[in-house]
């Protein structure tokens, strides 16, 4: 089975003015983080506004990525959705379409208790392959769910392909509590991808980051240096990094990072409503950071 490493970079998804998505737009996009040293691919998370897409939109993305990519780097591709059914369905579609694995996320908004949130992954997990590899995604602070070690490793004796989390909390004792799951033999995804080299030192595989986007090279460089040896320089790197992460927000509203990938060279289009893009305000002082930031670490 194919795993998670290193820098994963969760992509926005960009539409036309019209409001679709763009093909053309994603397959450059794809290129590009291809071509920045990006080691996974992660279309259609939170990053990727899934939940405002339809079924066939997410699944024109998968196809679009996987296509593009041509097995360069593994894609791995979001299929959380409102219901249990749906899950599966786009599960099922990465898988034929190519995919590397999938990614799926808690069930959202309306609460599960822990025996509801067992037989959901065990149920979406089961309905594909045994050597196709399925990663939760635990991210409580907007899913308002909360995925429990003990119940993973529940779910993980249920299952075959099962392989590793990504958890977008920054809680380090919950990150040493997953390593343990499975006997030790689980991979652990950093969400918070200004904790990527500390994670990294605790044993995890890698960070599913949405800020790579506006930059990918400093995320790249955190792990080969870790990789290397070379501490010190991941260090500086990992501080190059939060440094992106600060300016835009770290996720907390997608808008920055569209208008940052604009102002870089990589239109992305609007945002879906209802969101909204920034304001002209909000975006010349966005531009105002990302110029100082990229003179002061040429």
């Amino acid at each position: 089975m194919q795993r998670m490493y290193g820098v994963i970079t969760a992509m926005v998804t960009p539409f036309t003015q019209d409001d679709k998505v763009d093909v053309e737009t994603l397959k450059s996009y794809t290129n590009y983080l291809i071509e920045k040293g990006v080691h996974c691919l992660y279309p259609c998370g939170t990053t990727g506004e899934m939940l405002k897409m339809t079924i066939a939109e997410r699944e024109l993305v998968a196809e679009t990525v996987i296509g593009e990519a041509r097995g360069r780097v593994p894609v791995f591709m979001h299929v959380g959705a409102p219901t249990t059914k749906e899950t599966i369905e786009l599960a099922m579609h990465a898988y034929k379409a190519g995919a590397a694995g999938v990614g799926v996320v808690t069930p959202q908004f309306f609460s599960v208790n822990d025996r509801e949130m067992e037989e959901f992954f065990v149920t979406v997990s089961n309905s594909l392959p045994e050597d196709f590899s399925v990663y939760l995604y635990n991210i409580p602070q907007c899913s308002g769910n909360d995925l429990k070690p003990a119940v993973v490793d529940r779910i993980v004796k249920r299952t075959k392909n099962v392989v590793g989390i990504k958890y977008s909390y920054p809680d380090f004792i919950r990150f040493k509590d997953y390593l343990l799951c499975n006997d030790g033999n689980f991979d652990v995804v950093a969400g918070p991808d200004r904790l990527f080299l500390p994670a990294l030192s605790m044993g995890c595989v890698g960070t599913v980051t949405g800020c790579s986007n506006c930059g990918p090279e400093p995320f790249v460089e955190v792990y080969e240096r870790y990789l290397a040896g070379d501490i010190k320089g991941a260090r500086i790197a990992q501080k190059k990094a939060n440094e992106l992460c600060e300016i835009t927000l770290s996720g907390a509203n997608m808008a920055y990072f569209k208008s940052a990938m604009a102002h870089n060279g990589l239109p992305m289009g609007h945002m879906r409503a209802p969101q909204l893009d920034l304001t002209t305000e909000e975006e010349n002082a966005l531009f105002e950071k990302l110029d100082d930031y990229q003179r002061r670490w040429k």
